[in-house]
Formats: structure tokens, sequence, C-alpha cells
């Protein structure tokens, strides 16, 4: 991406995008592929990512609905850093979408 990107109202704007599947009830709207790579995942109410260790960091923004991990439950607004060497899970009960980025892709280890 060489060019400087933006959605004027992202929150408004997230059920207009396009989302392709990316793991079993979660999907994903890429905004910028390679490294490091940032995307909107959205999670279907009780879907899951496997256990995974983290290669570089991951942050990650809440806006809407909660997402979970072995730490704890985040909702709306709540922003989240994963540190390189990190292992954690992911799930949400009642669906979300978060906006994500990962400086390296990540280690399935289940």
């Amino acid at each position: 991406m060489a060019e400087p990107f933006s959605i004027p109202d992202l929150t408004g704007s997230l059920h207009d995008l396009p989302f392709e599947p990316f793991r079993t009830g979660v999907d994903i709207h890429h905004i910028q592929t390679g490294v490091p790579a940032v995307a909107l995942l959205r999670y279907a109410a009780g879907a899951r990512v496997p256990r995974h260790r983290h290669t570089g960091l991951e942050t990650i923004l809440v806006l809407e609905g909660e997402q979970s991990d072995e730490r704890g439950t985040y909702s709306k607004g709540a922003f989240v850093l994963n540190p390189e060497g990190s292992t954690h899970s992911v799930w949400s009960k009642t669906g979300c979408v978060v906006l994500i980025q990962w400086e390296r892709p990540v280690e399935i280890l289940e």
C-alpha cells in the first residue's frame, strides 16, 4: 500500500465491506496484506480461533461485540496487544468485529 488509505466511518460501514472466509465462523476483510497485515475479522457467535503463538506483535481493537481469550473478555473499544512469543486461543460468545494488525503470521498450535 503505497498511498494513504482511509475509511471515513469505519464502524458505520462495517457491514457494507466484502468479507471472505478465514476460519470456521470467522470472516476476514483484508485492508493491507503483507507485512504488516491489517484486516477486519468478523466472528460469528460461538466462533473460535485455535491456540496459536505470535511470531510478531499483534494489535487488536474491538469494534463491535465481545472477544475473549484465556486472560479475559474484551468489549467494544478495548485495545489488546499480544507480544511476540505470546500464546492464546480466541473466541466470541456473542460475535464481534475486530480491527487487527499482525507484524508476522501466527503459528497454529492445535
